[in-house]
């Protein structure tokens, strides 16, 4: 069972005095076993100093703690409850309101119903869940034990989590389920709950499965003190329900993210993988921190074979070719003004951007017809000197691959290095009411992405995310780049035309993606196919931003996965603003639709709200 905060064994009078007598038993038992209390500590979860404090009375105890004392004593809970062996071999009748009462969480009442059969397979409760209005605005607490479990609701409503999934049952519902997977439940619905609850003891010859939730709890409490790339400059500090609480940011004006963050990784973990990249025709390449680095070096040392300086602006339309990531870690280590922009725009759009801000290069897709836009509306333009095509080559256009495999892969960082305040990124506004606007990032904006890949998206360095934007938009620097690297976590590229569900679907699983975020629209296309042909499993946390998030889309997709889709909202000239925070609990809005529950007001290092 879940949810388990230390409170009293039972409910007599004394609770004191009984807490002290299954104290003094659990001691006991260890004693003439012959075991250390850092062995029994070991093996009930908790640390040293808990485990002290049980054993002398000091704290209350949860049943967990007293079954996995009981189990590695070789008994029965009710010896260390009752100090009196079971004896019932055959059957034992409890009558309503009767049982054994154990308390394992303040104001939730629970009666073992079989407290004095021996030899027991399981252990059956009638538990009562109090409502608590507080617990519905954060997440579920989650604990673990050995063996599986069966819920009945029988009166009330109540929101059980298994792993990453939530389900809400109500009257007659119930739920079977590996209880080796961290799980919790509340009562909802304003009133108590009340249910039977059957725990299972595990398989002698056999250990209790663990899903990838649970193998994902525990790699996040082995890192939780970790040194990573990012700790020089960023510090977090988290509320109660393990909410981000405040950042704080570090050493920002010596910050340069390809340097301090890829660089270093590579330094770091040089073989840890950055990217999986795969082509429209299904291709693979897998590049390393390693890779990242030298290449970008590479590229580096063309631009500025070129006569590209820190300060050029240098326009980027690359869809998701791999280039991209290349060209942009490379200004950023120039100190040039890097401008992604989409394949979708024409000559008017191209020439209009090239003139306002001044772009003196462009490496461009040989794909579609930008190509041809953009060489109509550089002759136009006087500023545009530098032509590079990527993925491929074409007359009158410089051989970007060509010429960056021919450059040495060292480029060092020097003292005038750009960091800091300097400029680092522009990106265009979409000019829904005029002419797209020009929005300057300097190399601070990276570091309010730490919020973004940590806080909002989720992600894991051990597993791999994807979000779906094409790199031209800004979504895609939210999403493929600055805080995914900064968490030290991979991300996955593919590098498509048109989107196609049912082509995208299968790679979930094939690639084992962890985390995801896309626009609502794109999980419109997903839930029009049949889900259940997909093995989504993989799949631990998913978000979206872009558009309102149709609560039938939430519902179905929630269906299909066990996940909730938690929203996040931001505008060009801004990174995250407001957003559904790790830890938090969507609730629905006004018009059912889930909103985000906290208004996390988020200060750039250079003080841009």
């Amino acid at each position: 069972m879940a949810n388990e905060a230390q409170t009293p064994v039972t409910e007599k009078t004394d609770l004191k005095a009984q807490l002290a007598e299954v104290a003094e038993r659990i001691r006991t038992m260890r004693e003439i076993i012959g075991l250390s209390e850092e062995e029994m500590a070991q093996r009930t979860g908790v640390t040293l100093e808990e485990y002290r404090g049980f054993e002398s009375g000091e704290h209350d105890f949860s049943f967990t703690f007293i079954f996995k004392c009981a189990e590695r004593f070789g008994i029965d809970p009710t010896d260390l409850i009752k100090g009196t062996s079971p004896r019932l071999s055959t059957y034992t009748v409890t009558r309503r309101g009767e049982g054994l009462p154990i308390t394992r969480r303040q104001g939730f009442k629970y009666l073992n119903l079989a407290p004095l059969f021996k030899g027991k397979t399981a252990e059956p409760f009638f538990v009562t869940m109090p409502y608590n209005e507080a617990e519905q605005k954060v997440a579920i607490k989650l604990s673990t034990h050995q063996g599986q479990e069966m819920d009945i609701v029988i009166k009330g409503k109540m929101r059980v989590q298994i792993g990453s999934h939530i389900e809400e049952l109500g009257e007659g519902d119930s739920i079977y389920y590996n209880s080796g997977t961290p799980h919790g439940m509340i009562a909802v619905g304003g009133e108590e709950c009340t249910l039977y609850a059957v725990v299972m003891r595990p398989q002698k010859e056999k250990k209790p499965e663990k899903d990838t939730f649970e193998a994902l709890i525990k790699a996040k409490q082995d890192r939780a003190d970790r040194e990573t790339v990012a700790s020089p400059f960023v510090h977090t500090e988290l509320d109660e329900n393990g909410i981000l609480k405040s950042i704080d940011f570090m050493n920002e004006e010596k910050f340069n993210f390809a340097f301090d963050i890829v660089d270093k990784m590579a330094e770091k973990e040089p073989d840890k993988l950055a990217m999986l990249w795969v082509s429209k025709h299904h291709e693979e390449k897998r590049f390393t921190f390693k890779d990242m680095k030298r290449m970008s070096n590479k590229t580096a040392n063309y631009f500025k074979s070129l006569g590209i300086k820190r300060g050029d602006r240098v326009m980027l339309i690359l869809k998701r070719h791999y280039q991209f990531w290349f060209a942009i870690l490379a200004l950023h280590k120039l100190g040039a003004v890097v401008i992604p922009a989409t394949n979708l725009l024409m000559e008017h759009d191209l020439d209009y951007r090239f003139k306002a801000a001044g772009v003196r290069a462009l490496v461009c897709t040989p794909d579609g017809q930008v190509a041809d836009e953009a060489l109509r509306a550089a002759k136009n333009c006087g500023t545009v000197e530098f032509l590079m095509m990527a993925n491929g080559a074409r007359e009158g256009w410089l051989d970007f691959d060509a010429e960056v495999e021919k450059q040495s892969d060292v480029f060092e960082r020097t003292e005038d290095t750009a960091c800091g305040s300097d400029p680092m990124l522009m990106f265009f506004t979409s000019g829904t009411t005029g002419y797209p606007k020009i929005a300057e990032h300097n190399y601070k904006y990276a570091l309010g992405h730490y919020i973004t890949a940590k806080y909002w998206h989720n992600v894991n360095p051990e597993g791999l995310h994807f979000t779906i934007s094409d790199t031209g938009w800004g979504k895609a620097l939210w999403g493929k780049l600055y805080g995914q690297w900064m968490c030290e976590a991979p991300i996955f590229t593919y590098d498509f035309d048109k989107f196609d569900a049912h082509d995208i679907l299968p790679m979930f699983k094939q690639y084992n993606i962890t985390t995801f975020c896309a626009p609502p629209t794109m999980y419109r296309f997903f839930i029009k196919e049949d889900l259940s042909k997909y093995d989504l499993s993989s799949i631990e946390y998913s978000t979206t931003a872009g558009e309102a998030l149709n609560p039938e889309v939430y519902e179905q997709w929630k269906r299909a996965t066990g996940l909730s889709i938690y929203e996040g909202f931001g505008q060009t000239e801004t990174t995250l603003s407001i957003y559904n925070p790790v830890g938090s609990v969507p609730k629905s809005g006004s018009m059912g639709i889930p909103s985000p529950l906290y208004d996390v007001d988020l200060i750039l290092p250079d003080g841009t709200p």
